[in-house]
C-alpha cells in the first residue's frame, strides 16, 4: 500500500470537505466550511496532514500548535481503509511535528459517543481526561 502522508494545499479544501462527510464524525456541528479549511492552510500548511493514496484522501488529522500546546482534531480515516495503519502513520507525524515544535503534550478532541475513535486512541496510548469538559461559544 503506497501511502503519500503530506500537508493540504488550497487545491485540497474541497476534497477534504467531501472526506470529512464520508470518513469524520461530527461534520454537521458547522465551522467546517471552504473559508475555515482555507485559513487554516494558509496559516499554518502543515497542520492538517492528509494521507493519500492514488490521489484520494485516505486520512486526516489536524495537529495544531498555538506555541503552547499540542492540540489534534478532524482525525479520520476512510472507512474501507481503517485498521490498515494509515491512522498510526498520521499520528506519528503529528507527535513529530510536535516535537519538533519543542511541544510536550497532545491533547485530542474526541466525541463522547465516538466509541470507534475511542478505540483508536487508545491504542495509540491516549487517555480520556475525565476531569475536563470542553467549554465552547460561537463567535
Amino acid at each position: 500500500m503506497d501511502i503519500e502522508l503530506r500537508g493540504a494545499a488550497a487545491e485540497d479544501v474541497a476534497a477534504v470537505l467531501a472526506f470529512w462527510q464520508l470518513a469524520a464524525e461530527g461534520t454537521n456541528r458547522g465551522g467546517d466550511d471552504t473559508a475555515a479549511v482555507e485559513a487554516l492552510i494558509s496559516r499554518d500548511p502543515g497542520a492538517l496532514l492528509l494521507a493519500v493514496r492514488d490521489g484520494e484522501i485516505v486520512g486526516s488529522l489536524v495537529a495544531g500548535f498555538d506555541g503552547w500546546r499540542c492540540h489534534l482534531y478532524r482525525f479520520a480515516v476512510h472507512p474501507a481503509r481503517r485498521r490498515q495503519g494509515i491512522g498510526a502513520r498520521l499520528l506519528a507525524a503529528a507527535e513529530a511535528r510536535f516535537r519538533g515544535f519543542g511541544g510536550r503534550r497532545a491533547d485530542a478532541m474526541v466525541l463522547d459517543d465516538n466509541t470507534l475513535a475511542h478505540h483508536a486512541w487508545a491504542a495509540a496510548g491516549y487517555v480520556p481526561q475525565e476531569e475536563w469538559r470542553r467549554w465552547v461559544k460561537s463567535l
